[in-house]
C-alpha cells in the first residue's frame, strides 16, 4: 500500500478491500457486530459508548449510549449483511463496510442519528451527518459529546477537585450546569478551567455564580 502525499494536500491512505464476509448480524453496540465467530467494526462511523449520556433540550440527562445499542438491535439483530473487510483494528476486529438489504449500514445509522461520521478515518458520511443534525434525528435532538471525545476524556486522568469543593461547574450547549457527586453525568464530566468551567464547594455557591443544577 502506497501513501499518497503532496506538499499541498493531506496524506491519504488508499482503502484496499481485504476480503468479504456475510451472515446474520449479532449486535454488540451501535457500531460493532458479530458475524458468526468474527467481530466487526463499521468503517467510517462512530456510535456512542454504552456508558455515554446525553442531555435533552429540557436539561434531562439520559442514557443515550444504551439507547442507541437497543435501537440498532431492534433494527438489525439477525439481519443478513454482506460486508467487505477493509482493515483490522487494534482490538482485532475486522473493519468493514456492510450492506443490509442493499443499503449501506453505516450510512443508514448516520442518517438515523444513531451514529456520527468518523471523520478521522473517512468523510464518506459527512453530508449524511449534517442532514441528520438539521433534522434533529436520533442523538441530534440532544446535546452530546462526540464518542471519540468521550473516550479521550475517560482515558485522561481526572486531576480531581481543589480541596473539598467537589461540585463540577460544566458549560455546555444547554448553559452553565453544575453536577454533584451521584448525579448521572458526574463521573463523565471533566472540568476545563480554560473554558471558564470551575469547581464549587456548595450548590448555593454554584447558583450564585449563575450555574443551575443538572436534572437527573
Amino acid at each position: 500500500m502506497f501513501r499518497l502525499c503532496s506538499i499541498f494536500a493531506l496524506c491519504v491512505w488508499p482503502i484496499v478491500a481485504l476480503a468479504d464476509i456475510g451472515g446474520a448480524l449479532q449486535v454488540v453496540d451501535g457500531d460493532t457486530f458479530d458475524i458468526g465467530d468474527t467481530r466487526v467494526r463499521l468503517f467510517g462511523v462512530d456510535a456512542p459508548e454504552a456508558a455515554q449520556t446525553c442531555t435533552a433540550s429540557d436539561g434531562q440527562v439520559w442514557a443515550c449510549g444504551a439507547w442507541v445499542t437497543e435501537q440498532v438491535r431492534q433494527g438489525y439483530q439477525g439481519a443478513q449483511a454482506d460486508c467487505t473487510v477493509l482493515d483490522t483494528d487494534r482490538y482485532g476486529r475486522a473493519v468493514v463496510r456492510c450492506d443490509v438489504a442493499g443499503r449501506d449500514l453505516g450510512r443508514a445509522l448516520v442518517q438515523a442519528g444513531l451514529a456520527t461520521a468518523y471523520r478521522d478515518y473517512s468523510w464518506d458520511y459527512d453530508l449524511d451527518e449534517k442532514a441528520a443534525q438539521l433534522a434533529k434525528a436520533g442523538l441530534w435532538a440532544s446535546q452530546f459529546q462526540s464518542p471519540a471525545a468521550f473516550r479521550a476524556a475517560l482515558a485522561t486522568p481526572d486531576p480531581g477537585p481543589p480541596g473539598d469543593c467537589v461540585i463540577k461547574g460544566n458549560i455546555s450547549g444547554n448553559g452553565h450546569i453544575y453536577h454533584r457527586p451521584g448525579d448521572p453525568s458526574y463521573n463523565n464530566t471533566r472540568i476545563d478551567e480554560a473554558r471558564g468551567e470551575r469547581w464549587f464547594c456548595t450548590a448555593t455557591e454554584a447558583e450564585a455564580a449563575g450555574w443551575r443544577a443538572a436534572r437527573g
